[in-house]
């Protein structure tokens, strides 16, 4: 049993510092940053701190605990940003006297920012910094520079967990697809990426099919592909059933009427 416990440090110890020295360069790359963090939520299970540099070390469960922006980017899959961390109104629970007793070196916190992702249907995680002063406007861009090294390192992960190359190919193709509708969205509506993918967030809700059959079925629909045909490069292929092309089918003409 040890030695299995051993064996499974190895082989993820690679991933934390890789995941450890993401974070310490987006800290050092944004003016005032005090500590950049990574949550992950997957399969609906509670979200959990998967890696931080810093202040998020503390922060990130404490946002987790008594609200923030991380918190909230969990639930809604939006970006978030706060002038004043512990003087917010969206999350009273989260103040001064709860967090900083016996931290001093907490006491610089002012601003914070939260930026979610996806890698996968039923998996998310949420980039996150911490800074000494308002975040400026061009946080999130910066974290949104990082989040698709982030994706890719998390699907590297899940890899490592299964050991099945199958499915690293499947979430491969899964984010292919997503890209893709998200593009399309985003011609049609112009619109930005996080807008673009929260368009097919709700959609999928509203019509219960997966994000990733939604966006196949709605590529589908745009490029006129039969169903079937073999995708190039040895790609699994994702088949979207009806459901999954009548939500595209409205979800189209919806933009169209518009």
């Amino acid at each position: 049993m040890t030695e299995t416990l051993m064996n499974a440090a190895d082989r993820w110890r690679p991933l934390t510092e890789l995941l450890q020295a993401l974070l310490e360069r987006i800290t050092g790359e944004l003016p005032g940053c005090l500590g950049a963090g990574l949550t992950v939520g997957h399969a609906g299970r509670p979200p959990r701190m998967l890696a931080a540099a810093g202040v998020a070390g503390e922060l990130v469960p404490a946002q987790l605990a008594h609200g923030g922006p991380v918190a909230v980017a969990v639930v809604t899959g939006e970006p978030v940003t706060t002038d004043d961390l512990f003087a917010d109104e969206r999350w009273p629970g989260l103040t001064r006297d709860a967090v900083l007793a016996g931290r001093p070196e907490l006491a610089e916190v002012r601003g914070a920012a939260a930026l979610p992702g996806i890698w996968d249907d039923s998996s998310a995680f949420v980039l996150s910094a911490t800074f000494d002063r308002p975040p400026g406007a061009e946080i999130l861009a910066v974290l949104r520079r990082y989040e698709k090294l982030t994706e890719m390192t998390l699907v590297v992960a899940e890899t490592a967990t299964t050991g099945d190359p199958d499915q690293t190919l499947d979430l491969l193709a899964s984010r292919a697809a997503i890209e893709q509708a998200k593009g399309a969205v985003m011609a049609v509506r112009r619109c930005a990426p996080d807008e673009a993918w929260q368009t097919l967030r709700r959609t999928s809700q509203e019509f219960n099919v997966k994000v990733r059959e939604l966006a196949v079925a709605l590529v589908e629909h745009l490029g006129g592909r039969i169903s079937g045909t073999p995708p190039s490069g040895g790609v699994p292929e994702i088949r979207p059933g009806a459901p999954a092309r009548h939500a595209a089918e409205r979800l189209w003409s919806a933009f169209t009427a518009e």
